[in-house]
């Protein structure tokens, strides 16, 4: 007896043991392979050190954390909605936080996933900021299953059913379902029928149901198009379901669930009184007459230091709008560089419109508060903001709404242009001029006239016309226009020829080191942009640390816009790619704007980045078109009809050398500091001897010719 007693009490112990040291092996390898999260800037307890593992296969969550706040004891996770649209996706889920204070009361957080821009957005409760993740996740390769799935949800292939179950959190009155196949080069994988089914508690389910048989939904027939199924009815529920019934190649969807909350009676009590800091700022995608009316009401509450103005018509006539903000907004004022931001090449890419309309309003708002950033801006550039250079796509994007525009839904003009790359292809005649030796003698170095083919060619849309003549009557001297479908900043050259061998390397631009200070100061203040984790939208391997890429070596593209500026005018210009989304839900319009606020801030302040001067004769007046060059930059530019000029350059001595026809040249020693603000560098030309000369033998000339007559 005693001897099976303590063979009892040994196996007993040995099985303690064993399962005590199973438990704490699985623990520290479910540490180990899950991404750890860190919740930024929130007014909700100290945050803690999450560790997740999102596994989109429609299950919960599971959650292990390291507290950081001693009254944290209990985090749990629910899945919510997975929306899928382009290359994009959004996992919406609800964190219920126990609170060693308040053990009695579960505090419930309802946030957004974005999973291609690792960001957490808080939505519920509403006085709560914004919130920033930096996951930080080992090799477990979850950017290459990522990248796999083409951003769907696929089902696991070991499971023998297969649903799709999403917990909406408070009863929803459900409309509809959106669904497209995996975003993939080489599967077409897609649902082609589904059935539907709802519940209110997740244990019992009832589908949708024609009194025979269970409704079959008819989903997509290819992978790209999305297919939207509207409910004859709302139905009222928490949960819902997604059952495939039948598909091509793998079992993969993307989807979006369309509904709308019932009020919660206490929940709309709360709301009516919330104050955020954002208030005066209008968070939606706005239409064509809306843009016209919130332009108009920004400039009849700033009207000293807003003007509206039009470049032109687009091809239905719609007017393409832009706003000045300046001290001074009608006219350029001697000494004053001029900046631009410009949005809505594509229509269908609308972040970047959205982000004009806010700093509009943005600018205007805290000017009259008196902040001193905003007002130093204000009175010391003068700021042109077009929001939409393309209106008559956008207006075709906005109609079809964020959830059913395609990639290609408004991106080109009413006549087919892509406006981007529909400029005059002035680095082929650089390039050309180069090959044969003639620059900069016999061809410019800048300011390379337009062929003349590109005034009689059809194909040229009158939108860029107007933006050619727009840029034409501005001394601009730094520019950005926004895109989407990508997150990083590329600059130019974006057209690309190869050097001549041994290199094979594409020819750079002169700029080269500058346009990447100009790109790095835009990425690496905005919230996401240079965060090496998040990867490309489409797996680009051109795009790399930083957050910026140049536009030849990732995807070329022959008469853009930016070549064309720094080839034709004055301008430096780059293009800003916001987000894989190109025309996301307005609900995240929001978190946009937290994340590019400041990089727009600090982007319009590099105007002031370099040398800027006044060229003049010796009686003081003016001389218009005089060249600027800078020893050891093949790149001049000119001055402005008032005589004044900013030439952008990174800190060091420059030898700067002023040129103007009939005067004799000056070159003098610049040197720009790290400090703020550009360093004064004029000049004063005299008559050349030359000039003198034709000056006497003119009136000689004039004098022979009366005695002859006479």
């Amino acid at each position: 007896l005693v001897f099976c007693f303590t063979s009892c009490v040994v196996l007993y112990l040995s099985v303690v043991l064993l399962c005590i040291f199973c438990i704490i092996i699985v623990f520290f390898v479910a540490i180990c392979c899950h991404c750890s999260v860190i919740l930024d800037r929130t007014s909700f307890p100290p945050p803690p050190c999450l560790s997740m593992c999102l596994l989109l296969r429609g299950r919960a969550l599971t959650c292990r954390y390291t507290p950081q706040a001693q009254h944290l004891v209990a985090a749990t996770i629910i899945t919510h909605f997975l929306l899928r649209k382009n290359l994009q996706f959004t996992l919406e889920f609800t964190i219920r936080i126990t609170s060693a204070a308040d053990p009695v009361h579960k505090h419930t957080v309802f946030y957004v996933f974005d999973t291609s821009k690792g960001i957490i957005i808080l939505l519920h409760p509403p006085h709560m900021e914004s919130m920033s993740v930096h996951p930080s996740c080992g090799s477990q390769g979850s950017d290459e299953e990522e990248s796999m799935r083409g951003g769907a949800w696929c089902a696991n292939s070991e499971d023998r059913i297969h649903w799709f179950e999403i917990d909406a959190r408070r009863d929803t009155e459900f409309t509809g379902v959106i669904t497209q196949g995996r975003d993939s080069s080489n599967e077409s994988d897609y649902v082609t029928s589904y059935i539907l089914a709802f519940s209110n508690d997740s244990r019992e389910w009832t589908t949708i149901h024609d009194g025979y048989a269970d409704w079959l939904f008819f989903g997509n027939s290819d992978k790209d198009t999305p297919v939207m199924n509207q409910l004859a009815e709302p139905v009222l529920a928490r949960y819902i379901r997604i059952i495939p019934q039948s598909w091509n190649g793998s079992l993969c969807m993307r989807l979006e669930v369309l509904g709308c909350p019932v009020p919660d009676p206490v929940d709309v009590q709360f709301r009516q009184n919330e104050v955020t800091p954002v208030d005066y700022l209008e968070f939606k995608h706005h239409s064509y007459s809306e843009v016209a009316a919130l332009m108009k009401s920004v400039n009849k509450e700033c009207p000293n230091i807003t003007s509206i103005y039009s470049l032109g018509h687009s091809s239905k006539g719609l007017e393409i709008m832009a706003m000045v903000i300046s001290g001074n907004p009608t006219e350029h004022e001697i000494g004053e560089p001029e900046f631009r931001f410009t949005a809505g090449l594509h229509g269908n890419e609308a972040t970047g419109r959205e982000m004009i309309l806010l700093l509009m309003q943005y600018l205007c708002k805290e000017y009259k508060d008196q902040n001193p950033r905003v007002r130093h801006l204000v009175e010391g550039i003068r700021i042109h903001l077009v929001p939409s250079l393309n209106p008559d796509g956008h207006q075709e994007a906005f109609e079809a709404g964020s959830e059913l525009s395609s990639w290609y839904t408004g991106y080109f003009t009413d006549s087919g242009a892509d406006i981007f790359q529909n400029f005059p292809d002035l680095t082929s005649v650089l390039w050309d001029a180069e090959d044969k030796g003639m620059v900069p003698k016999l061809t410019p170095n800048h300011h390379v006239p337009i062929p003349e083919y590109y005034d009689t060619n059809s194909s040229v849309a009158v939108e860029t016309r107007a933006i050619i003549a727009w840029m034409k009557s501005n001394p601009f001297v730094l520019g950005a226009n926004f895109q989407g479908g990508e997150r990083v900043v590329a600059y130019p050259y974006d057209s690309l020829r190869l050097n001549k061998p041994p290199e094979d390397e594409p020819r750079t631009i002169a700029d080269e080191s500058l346009f990447r200070w100009l790109a790095i100061s835009y990425a690496s203040t905005h919230l996401t942009m240079t965060h090496n984790y998040h990867g490309s939208c489409h797996g680009d391997t051109a795009i790399g640390g930083h957050g910026i890429v140049n536009r030849a070596k990732w995807k070329p593209a022959t008469g853009s816009m930016n070549d064309f500026s720094y080839l034709h005018t004055n301008c430096f210009e780059l293009s800003i790619f916001l987000g894989c989304d190109k025309f996301p839900h307005q609900n995240e319009l929001m978190y946009e704007w937290e994340k590019n606020r400041e990089s727009m801030l600090v982007f319009m302040e590099q105007v002031n980045r370099g040398i800027r001067g006044i060229v003049k004769d010796q009686q003081g007046n003016p001389i218009a078109n005089a060249t600027i060059s800078v020893e050891g930059v093949n790149h001049d530019v000119t001055t402005a009809p008032t005589g004044d000029y900013w030439r952008l350059l990174n800190p060091g001595e420059y030898r700067v050398t002023a040129r103007a026809e009939g005067f004799s040249s000056v070159t003098k020693l610049c040197v720009v500091g790290y400090q703020s603000g550009a360093t004064a560098c004029s000049f004063n030309l005299a008559k050349s001897n030359w000039d003198r000369i034709k000056q006497v033998r003119l009136p000689l000339s004039l004098y022979t010719s009366a005695l002859q007559s006479s």
